[in-house]
């Protein structure tokens, strides 16, 4: 099955941010409880392409800005080294089709949640497939707590996904597991502020927001 293809969860927006709750950037867990009401709301829909018709007659996820598509965004952290893994998103086709984020820099590892995920908390078994299909951790998985949630609606990438912060505590190291991360180790906060702010590195969005709770945590 193709990406396009694939099914996926998703929530209506005036159902996300009903009664104000609205937001721009990055909000703390304690505020709102987003995920609580993405579970109850979810609907399943093709996940669809960019390439593709808004109004394809399957479904478009991509183009259809009247949903959210939740996403589990995760930091891996070793609290003790305080270092965070890092990496750059291939910038080759053959690994890494989504275009709008190829050879951009990241510290998030997650993905969609899938109907595959289960019907007691799809999001909770999304966070711990994507663990285990997108990187390798060498050492112990201490744990794993919601920092806050992510929404970007100042791009077409943003407008359609919306983030849960996760911070995994883990006491060792991460590599990259998945192809499509061209490289990636574990850094400093001091190399991943000169990766923000290097004109040779391209830096998604989501990742430039995770910044700052992340600093609160390690520091």
């Amino acid at each position: 099955m193709s990406k396009a293809d694939q099914k996926i969860i998703v929530v209506e927006n005036k159902i996300l941010f009903s009664n104000g709750n609205y937001f721009q950037g990055f909000k703390e867990a304690e505020k709102t409880d987003y995920e609580l009401s993405i579970l109850k709301n979810l609907k399943i829909m093709r996940r669809g392409s960019t390439l593709e018709p808004a109004n394809h007659p399957e479904g478009n996820s991509e183009l259809d800005f009247n949903h959210k598509q939740p996403i589990g965004y995760m930091l891996v952290v070793n609290p003790e080294t305080k270092k965070v893994f890092a990496y750059q998103r291939s910038s080759k086709d053959e690994h890494y089709t989504e275009k709008r984020l190829q050879g951009k820099w990241s510290w998030g590892v997650g993905g969609h949640v899938e109907p595959c995920d289960g019907v007691e908390n799809p999001i909770r078994e999304s966070r711990l497939r994507e663990l285990t299909e997108e990187i390798i951790i060498e050492g112990e998985t201490l744990g794993m707590r919601n920092l806050g949630y992510i929404n970007d609606d100042t791009n077409d990438v943003g407008k359609v996904h919306f983030g849960i912060l996760y911070l995994v505590e883990i006491k060792g190291y991460a590599k990259p597991k998945d192809n499509e991360m061209g490289s990636g180790h574990m850094i400093s906060l001091r190399e991943l502020e000169e990766i923000c702010n290097s004109q040779e590195c391209d830096v998604e969005t989501w990742s430039r927001i995770a910044v700052e709770p992340l600093k609160r945590f390690l520091q």
